[in-house]
């Protein structure tokens, strides 16, 4: 060739081959990731063939995780975030400190040194966010309460391994390993990591929140769409970039906040769509880099290592994620949602294992295990997600234990004894108090129409009866549930939450209690809505259709006034 075209080959390769092995995987019933992942190994280095650049991979994907980190921004506000810092928060920490014990206890066993055991630990910790996103679009919960605390869960998670990626090489000499050159104190190592994370967030609080909307704003009065584009793409790609040379964070976290900060415009969904085609491509490339890492010979050589991996990623981070949600009184489905989403390992693994392995702390063997454990559980991952609810069944339907503890003694789970009786006939039972939950209850209530909110997330429930308004902790799909929103005694069942699956379980049990119950529904597309009416047999509100009614009847009134 005349010039070195690695990079057109490493794209060409990866996306040609994505779609090839994404198209059969997807023809068997397997998510399409598993076709991305095997593509990645077939141009990797450990297989024989065609060698794409791993290094140039790698940089494209970082791309992908910045895009689709910045997306999540865009739907991700800071109330979001602090709506479920009481679980996230705490559970995230307890979480990283149980697997990383799981994984220390392996790795000493197995003989390694106490830096290289930590290393190792944490790497099996903490969970891709790459993965968790595309699972939680996939089964449509990315802005359920349950895809929230999951990606609330995952933001903390990411923060604490900034500060393990920064604080390690200052402490590597005391574990074992090679100290850095003209390394300060530890104290000043630390202090140093807080400042700069402080002084980004700091920034992008008083500078970005009013910069970045303007700068959209700017650009869309141009009217050019490449325009807008350039714009969204520049955003997510430099802050993230600056983010991480001026101040040590990572790329994917400084994306997500400035995705944040950028939803304060109000074009802010049309920067998301305008992403979307660029974010999804990108994406792609993160699973072909990680399969190009992956060395088959690992489980040839050490299987009985690979096992015990695969099992604390896949059993012990997701029994123990289970066991705090369940500590937090969130429902069943709730905390085998968030295990699912723990279930696996990813970029920030990758980084944590290559500096370990850099600072003479992680053996070579350490790193493989970790790559392959990382390929085997972002493969399985997505069948995990799809068994979260028949294996929620099967738990309730077997185990008394687990009936008993969703039923336990919960002062939110059921209504206060003060609750008027008169306000528990001819009432509306609504599910869900989000954006569209919010004002419905807003609307009832300055009609004076009694209701009764049925809603997963605890602090908007505390929040609610702070209020004086009438409301329930737990998941709808559950009878528990309805009996103690006494929908059995209601007039109407308006579910205001984007679950197209579960929904027909909660009609079902409304219609069991009380057959002469009204159901008003919402829906996001015109075949769902179709489905719903024909077996829900309920009004269906289509989003895209409302909101284009309500505009239409605006527009036309204001133009009858002007006639």
């Amino acid at each position: 060739m005349p010039h070195d075209v690695s990079l057109i080959a490493t794209i060409a390769a990866g996306f040609g081959l994505a779609m090839v092995f994404g198209f059969l995987a997807n023809h068997l019933r397997m998510p399409p990731l598993v076709g991305y992942l095997l593509a990645g190994i077939l141009i990797g280095p450990a297989t024989p063939g065609f060698v794409a650049d791993v290094g140039l991979a790698g940089q494209l994907a970082e791309i992908g995780v910045m895009l689709l980190m910045f997306g999540v921004g865009l739907h991700f506000s800071l109330a979001d975030l602090m709506a479920v810092k009481r679980i996230a928060v705490p559970g995230a920490i307890v979480q990283i400190g149980a697997a990383t014990a799981m994984g220390m206890g392996l790795a000493l066993w197995w003989g390694w040194s106490l830096g290289g055991a930590l290393v190792f630990g944490l790497s099996l910790s903490v969970a891709s966010t790459v993965v968790l996103l595309r699972a939680l679009e996939a089964k449509g919960l990315l802005k359920s309460v349950n895809g929230q605390i999951a990606v609330g869960w995952l933001v903390v998670e990411d923060l604490v391994m900034v500060l393990v990626l920064v604080l390690l090489p200052a402490v590597a000499g005391l574990l074992g390993g090679a100290a850095p050159a003209g390394g300060g104190s530890l104290l000043g190592t630390i202090g140093l990591t807080l400042s700069k994370v402080g002084a980004f967030i700091a920034l992008m609080l008083l500078v970005g929140r009013r910069l970045l909307p303007k700068l959209l704003w700017w650009v869309a009065r141009t009217g050019s769409r490449e325009l807008f584009t350039l714009a969204v793409v520049a955003v997510a790609v430099g802050v993230a970039f600056g983010a991480a040379k001026l101040f040590d964070v990572s790329f994917a976290l400084g994306a997500f906040f400035a995705g944040m900060m950028m939803r304060e415009s109000e074009f802010a969904h049309r920067a998301a769509d305008e992403s979307l085609p660029l974010r999804d491509a990108f994406a792609v490339l993160f699973f072909v880099s990680v399969g190009m890492l992956f060395d088959p010979a690992v489980i040839l050589a050490e299987p009985l290592k690979l096992l015990a991996v695969v099992a604390i990623i896949l059993l012990g981070k997701t029994l123990a994620a289970v066991a705090l949600v369940l500590l937090f009184r969130y429902p069943l489905n709730t905390a085998l949602t968030v295990g699912a989403s723990l279930a696996q390992i990813g970029e920030f693994s990758f980084i944590l294992a290559g500096l370990g392995v850099a600072l003479q702390l992680l053996p070579v063997e350490g790193q493989s295990l970790i790559l392959a454990g990382a390929l085997i559980s972002i493969a399985l991952n997505a069948a995990l997600f799809a068994a979260v609810d028949p294996l929620r069944r099967w738990v309730l339907a077997r185990s008394s234990l687990a009936r008993k503890l969703e039923l336990r003694d919960d002062p939110l789970a059921e209504l206060p004894q003060s609750t008027d009786p008169s306000r528990l006939s001819g009432h509306v039972v609504l599910v869900g108090h989000g954006a569209v939950g919010r004002r419905i209850a807003a609307e009832l209530q300055a009609h004076g129409l009694h209701f009764v909110v049925a809603e997963q997330n605890r602090e908007a429930v505390e929040a609610l009866r702070a209020q004086g308004i009438s409301a329930v902790s737990g998941d709808a799909q559950t009878p528990e549930v309805l009996v103690q929103a006494h929908v059995a005694r209601a007039a109407m069942l308006v579910v205001a939450i984007p679950d197209s699956v579960n929904v027909r379980q909660m009609v079902e049990t409304a219609r069991t209690l009380n057959p002469g119950i009204q159901v008003v529904l919402r829906s996001h597309n015109e075949e769902e809505a179709a489905l719903l009416r024909q077996e829900c047999q309920g009004e269906v509100f289509l989003d895209e259709y409302e909101l284009a009614r309500g505009m239409s009847a605006h527009i036309l009134g204001r133009m009858r006034g002007a006639s």
